[in-house]
């Protein structure tokens, strides 16, 4: 299952990124996270339903300096990561 993330507010800059990437290793999913010229954070998921919407729920808050404003999420196709990454 793959979903695609787009998490909009003041989460750039609050360790956002390293966050993302520990939650999702802990929940055993891959993918990628990576801040966007628009100061949103995009954030790409892989694995079961339950871990996926778990993580849905932790991006909701984001780490304690972030102020999450908005998630915009997109079904995708899978590709099949083999870890989960920052991306530049």
């Amino acid at each position: 299952m793959n979903r695609q993330i787009r998490v909009c507010g003041k989460v750039q800059g609050v360790f956002f990124r390293k966050s993302t990437q520990q939650k999702a290793l802990e929940l055993g999913l891959k993918g990628w996270v990576k801040n966007e010229p628009d100061g949103t954070v995009l954030v790409e998921i892989e694995g079961d339903l339950h871990s996926i919407l778990a993580m849905q729920s932790w991006l909701r808050l984001g780490p304690p300096q972030a102020e999450v404003e908005e998630l915009e999420i997109i079904t995708g196709e899978e590709r099949n990561y083999e870890d989960f990454l920052i991306l530049q």
